[in-house]
């Protein structure tokens, strides 16, 4: 071009003999010293990219000698038709060239308008080009040039394909390397990058730790070297695609005053490569440390702005929490006159880890002054603190983290973390609580207690809505056959004026068979509730509700203490109507009956269940919401039942003594159902058939000895299956 500075160009007005077509060639050079900037104003080419059969324009921006140019070996920039026109152009060396074809047989010079422009090259000069490179540069740190601007080699032009630049910072010792991009512009060809690609290095080399790997469209990129060299790489890859992205535009500094790093506690914590200040904190499973202000113990400097990320565990097995606590000092300055609203330097701390959502705005805390913040605790495993220093120089703060076992149960834990959670009455009348982590999965290798304080007029029931728990034996689930992982039930007991307590287990629980509902002794203090796990697999665990409730008649709905009597038949109550789900009238809306069976020295009882039918069902889901419970010994751990129908096995229950004990428990869940009717008679201790005559009554297939009096008397007292006495 004519030596101009800048100026404007059109296409040619052309006129072509039918069934020809023409190429005209536009070349733009620079003089030294100079690239070529085009900018197209206006495009309206025949033709659909990329097709482009009968009219279209070729740009090359990468012609070394533009005294010998040969198109078919010159890298090829991109073939336009359409009426989208190309993007802004910058040339790789000093020239650039179009080529544009038709066989259109009248051409109008509308058809695309375009500017050029040479302009001065020393800016994408950032230091003396390293020889035998496109684009390689070291920038090195002097008193003249701390600071400047770097740019890929086309900017703000659609960048080059196949090509690879480096630009390496070297700093003086104690200075770091800060690069903020003003502008980010690459293929995006996928989160990992895996075409056009920046990389930068906290280092001098390509071996030294990588910051990341950048493409796409970035805002508010800036990054920091941990010492004082940085080198950031440029690649592009070569592929058929049409991409017009600019590359990218930035600053760098070099500079002493940026946050020197010794406040990060490197046994415990982690810089973040490429942030000032920021830090990872993770966790070693319940460890703990201190994080400390920038500069500490020092006065902190102004305008730096510092971000503690704090992790604790989170996976099958572990869930962490972060308790934080500032101790020693606090001192972050308000403006002078005082503002209450941190206006100025600020601590915020986030307790979801909002860091997630980029939700900076939306702080749990915001602290300022030089009280001492409360203790806090995250709602999960993460905790994050923003520290701004604002305007002026501050003081300094400190706090210790400790990452703690997140069980996620309500109730008042142990001090020491252990999980043990505490229930009394005079906080809460009645609530929930659940196996750690429930509904997710209870961890491995795992004992947890739950304990149930009563007031000293008050008892306390349970009831379980949901259980789930391992045991290879899927038809023994309850009582000692539980040998993987189990629930224990234990009743305490406090003698007066002692602080000893003892407990009694109630039962023991396992697979799907959920404990029914269970009420505490008149005489205990409350009731414990044992989850032991161990190391293989692992279920969902429980839930259950608990209520303390005034203690009332051992006999309210149903139930008694039975004497001096031979037989005698109990039930259910409103029998034989099905007994009732919640009643508002009644405390708790459930039922609780209890009888105490006793006969003569020398006799058991025998109790045989002929009728039943009580919700639940003791292989797929326990007896969650109704329970009869037989104490055959005293000293042992009573048989639950419910369900349709008993076994005649099941149905016949005998004493170990002269004393039984039965119990039938509902929980407010209950819908009701027909109940039970069992006939329990006194039989003779140690009659075998070989041993003493039978002086009484012999039942002729079960081989009881009654009492001759009910031979006839219209019940059934020789169990199932034999009706004897009644013949």
């Amino acid at each position: 071009e004519n030596g101009q500075g800048e100026g404007e160009f059109e296409a040619p007005e052309l006129i072509n003999p039918e069934g020809h077509g023409r190429q005209c060639i536009f070349t733009f050079v620079a003089g030294p010293g100079e690239k070529v900037q085009l900018h197209f104003s206006r495009f309206a080419l025949r033709g659909t990219p990329p097709e482009c059969n009968h009219e279209y324009l070729d740009i090359y921006t990468e012609i070394k000698d533009p005294s010998s140019v040969d198109l078919l070996d010159t890298p090829f920039g991109g073939r336009y038709c359409g009426g989208i026109s190309p993007r802004l152009r910058v040339s790789l060396y000093n020239t650039i060239v179009i080529s544009f074809y038709t066989d259109l047989f009248n051409t109008t010079s509308d058809l695309f308008v375009g500017t050029y422009k040479f302009i001065n090259d020393s800016r994408y000069m950032v230091s003396d080009l390293v020889p035998e490179t496109l684009c390689g540069y070291v920038i090195h740190s002097d008193l003249k040039k701390k600071n400047g601007q770097f740019m890929t080699l086309t900017y703000p032009g659609a960048y080059p394909k196949n090509i690879t630049c480096y630009y390496k910072f070297v700093g003086r010792r104690e200075q770091r390397i800060r690069l903020e991009f003003r502008d980010f512009d690459l293929f995006y060809g996928g989160p990992h990058c895996p075409f056009d690609q920046v990389k930068m290095f906290d280092g001098p080399s390509h071996i030294s730790p990588l910051i990341g790997t950048y493409c796409g469209q970035q805002r508010n990129l800036v990054i920091f070297s941990t010492g004082s060299t940085l080198l950031l790489t440029f690649t592009t890859l070569q592929r058929i695609a049409d991409t017009q992205n600019r590359g990218f535009q930035g600053i760098f500094n070099f500079s002493e005053s940026y946050v020197k790093l010794d406040f990060i506690n490197k046994q415990d914590s982690e810089h973040i490569r490429g942030t000032e200040c920021d830090q990872r904190i993770l966790s070693k499973k319940e460890s703990n440390g201190t994080v400390y202000s920038p500069n500490y113990p020092f006065p902190y400097l102004p305008n730096i702005v510092c971000r503690y990320f704090i992790y604790g565990l989170q996976d099958a097995q572990n869930l962490e929490r972060v308790r934080l606590q500032f101790f020693d000092r606090f001192d972050i300055p308000a403006e002078p006159k005082g503002d209450k609203n941190c206006s100025d330097g600020y601590l915020r701390i986030y307790l979801k880890g909002q860091e997630m959502e980029n939700a900076y705005d939306n702080p749990d805390y915001e602290v300022c002054g030089k009280t001492l913040p409360q203790t806090v605790v995250s709602s999960g495993p993460r905790l994050v603190m923003v520290f701004s220093s604002g305007n002026y120089q501050g003081g300094r703060f400190k706090a210790h983290y400790k990452f703690e076992t997140e069980y996620k149960i309500p109730g008042t834990p142990s001090p020491d973390g252990k999980c043990i959670f505490t229930y009394y009455s005079s906080s809460r009348k009645e609530g929930s609580f659940n196996s750690p982590r429930h509904p997710a999965n209870y961890p491995s290798n795992t004992t947890c207690e739950f304990t149930f304080q009563a007031n000293p007029d008050e008892q306390v029931r349970l009831a379980f809505y949901q259980f789930e728990l391992r045991s290879e034996k899927n038809n023994l689930t309850y009582g000692n056959h539980c040998q993987e992982d189990w629930v224990e039930i234990y009743n305490v007991y406090r003698p007066v004026e002692s602080d000893v307590e003892r407990e009694r287990l109630n039962g023991r629980y396992c697979g799907l068979a959920a404990p029914g509902p269970i009420e505490s002794e008149l005489e205990a203090v409350g009731l414990r509730v044992v989850l032991r796990t161990d190391h293989e697999h692992v279920y969902s665990g429980f839930e259950a509700i608990y209520q303390f409730k005034k203690k009332e008649m051992l006999f309210r709905d149903c139930g008694g203490n039975i004497t001096n009597e031979e037989y005698g038949i109990i039930h259910s109550p409103h029998w034989p109507k099905k007994y009732d789900g919640p009643d508002p009238d009644r405390q708790g809306g459930a039922f609780s009956c209890t009888w105490f069976i006793h006969v003569r020295p020398y006799h058991k009882i025998l109790l045989w269940l002929q009728s039943f039918s009580v919700e639940g069902n003791p292989a797929e889901r326990g007896c969650p919401a109704a329970v009869v419970r037989v104490w055959p010994d005293l000293d042992k751990l009573p048989i639950e039942l419910c369900g349709d129908a008993l076994t005649d096995d099941a149905s016949i229950i005998i004493s170990k003594s002269s004393l039984m004990r039965v119990a039938f428990l509902t929980a407010d869940r209950a819908v009701g159902a027909k109940g039970f009717e069992g006939i329990w008679t006194e039989i003779q201790d140690n009659f075998l058939p070989s041993g003493p005559k039978c002086e009484q009554f012999l039942c002729s297939k079960n081989n009881f000895c009654i009492s001759k009096n009910l031979r006839c008397n219209g019940v059934p007292n020789c169990g199932v299956g034999d009706l004897s006495d009644e013949d």
